[in-house]
């Protein structure tokens, strides 16, 4: 077993760190604040290659691998959580263009989306009827004598107001379930395609969050992803990826709360003496450390399977269990650490305990991967 990182992973962890340090952490409270898209900053990370770390060269990514990517989500996600979820996104959306689409596509697609020039990628699966349950979508696809049009409606889009190409699942039969379901391109200025209105969300709030509305939203027969009604297996493939993305970003937040908290516990004096030289809040630092390390593992476990091209569902819903909900006790601990202060907006730890919430929620509730998991645990013991 081999833990030390090679040159390439390395390389990109430090790009992604200095970044953060540069960039990122100095406007992350006002982001949140002005709940401000952070467009200008999502330009320098395409510019570092941070919006393609997956791709292949020939499609303008790094091809730096999915450790490498893992690694550097944690960093940007220890200085700013909100543009770390745009950019895990736009990665996602990127990847899976490559995977399922044709030379066509990745040719017209791929390089625009690691280059910024679509600003970010959307990816539009949940709907108000369909979120834990895909297989409720309404969203449908007519087909035509041009192509395709579109109708129906999308919820909690990531970068809904900015993406520059959506990655839209639709209804295009009437089988059951998920197995009448297709994946389409549509380009984020399509006509009869709108954003609603972003949603005012507890954290993460530099990242719009938004309804999309298709009315009649016409795309040519180049637009349909992979094949016909074989949707369902896409979405399933991004958010295995997706899941790693977001177990790294909790992992961040959750070791951003808890260095500061502990930063602050050995300045901090009570009763003539540091904080930090109390039992109770050693045990607090002691087990943030032990949970974040092993949620650090996860991560990389279920990483390095998918770059050896091996199964990493169970890994990835593994990953992204404990590092969400470890990372959200972290922050609450860091808070309990720093007493009244934690509470305000006056440290970060606040943001940070609300920007890790909805790690629980997007990419797959809880409780959807403990049945991923479980399922899997029955299918290896069952008959």
């Amino acid at each position: 077993m081999e833990f030390e990182l090679n040159e390439t992973q390395e390389m990109i962890r430090n790009t992604a760190r200095q970044f953060a340090e540069r960039t990122l952490a100095p406007a992350a409270a006002e982001l949140d604040r002005e709940h401000r898209f952070p467009r200008a900053a999502l330009a320098e990370a395409a510019e570092l290659g941070l919006l393609g770390i997956n791709v292949p060269a020939e499609y303008g990514g790094v091809e730096a691998g999915a450790v490498a990517y893992s690694l550097a989500v944690t960093e940007l996600a220890r200085a700013c959580a909100a543009t770390t979820v745009a950019l895990c996104v736009s990665n996602m959306v990127a990847e899976v263009v490559t995977a399922f689409g044709n030379s066509d596509q990745r040719s017209e697609h791929v390089e625009k989306l690691c280059s910024g020039d679509y600003v970010v990628g959307g990816f539009a699966l949940s709907e108000a009827g369909a979120g834990s349950d895909p297989g409720g979508m309404a969203t449908r696809a007519r087909k035509t004598d041009k192509g395709w049009v579109i109708d129906g409606s999308k919820l909690w889009i990531t970068s809904g107001t900015d993406a520059g190409l959506f990655v839209v699942w639709a209804r295009t039969s009437d089988a059951p379930g998920t197995k009448g379901v297709s994946c389409f391109l549509v380009p984020g200025d399509a006509p009869g395609l709108t954003a609603g209105k972003p949603e005012e969300k507890l954290g993460q709030r530099g990242s719009p969050t938004t309804a999309l509305e298709f009315s009649g939203v016409e795309v040519g027969d180049e637009a349909l992803l992979g094949e016909l009604e074989r949707g369902f297996p896409i979405a399933m493939m991004a958010l295995d990826g997706g899941r790693v993305g977001i177990a790294s970003l909790a992992l961040g937040v959750g070791l951003a709360a808890s260095e500061f908290a502990n930063r602050y516990a050995t300045e901090r004096k009570q009763f003539g003496r540091p904080i930090a030289s109390f039992q109770a809040l050693q045990w607090y630092m002691a087990d943030s450390a032990t949970e974040l390390s092993a949620a650090r593992l996860l991560a990389l476990r279920a990483a390095w399977l998918k770059e050896q091209g091996k199964p990493f569902t169970r890994e990835a819903s593994m990953a992204k269990l404990f590092a969400s909900e470890r990372a959200f006790t972290a922050c609450n601990r860091a808070l309990q650490m720093l007493g009244g202060y934690g509470y305000t907006a006056d440290f970060p730890i606040e943001r940070y305990l609300r920007d890790v919430r909805v790690t629980m929620i997007y990419e797959g509730t809880s409780e959807i991967q403990r049945l991923v998991i479980g399922r899997d645990v029955v299918r290896q013991f069952g008959s």
